[in-house]
């Protein structure tokens, strides 16, 4: 038993249907610059976030240099202070050699690397 259906049915359905088809390469298209654009942000974000956990690192270390360089000052201070104290003279350190400095330093104490050293 045949459905006799309106011409006019017949051809909105077939509109609909032609443009949810024609639609969807647009939608598509849509769907992934959202994609995109929503990965493209959240990058940007980790990186500008991973920037701002470098300059903190960055900050901290300088700090603990600092830290570093006064503290050996005081301690070459203190040392110094009790070769003062203990010897009545400071004493210079350089590599492999001991220098006392004082009224009878001479070119042969001066210090002089070793050869193939």
């Amino acid at each position: 038993m045949p459905y006799d259906v309106n011409g006019a049915i017949t051809d909105s359905v077939t509109q609909v249907n032609t443009q949810v088809v024609g639609g969807t390469p647009a939608t598509a298209m849509g769907n992934l610059m959202m994609a995109t654009s929503q990965a493209l942000g959240v990058a940007a974000q980790n990186l500008t976030m991973g920037q701002q956990q470098a300059n903190v690192l960055w900050q901290a270390a300088t700090v603990q240099g600092i830290n570093a360089l006064m503290n050996t000052g005081e301690a070459v201070t203190g040392t110094v202070s009790g070769q003062i104290i203990g010897k009545g003279q400071p004493v210079i350190r350089r590599p492999s050699v001991v220098v006392t400095p004082g009224p009878r330093y001479t070119e042969r104490h001066r210090y002089t690397p070793r050869p193939g050293g």
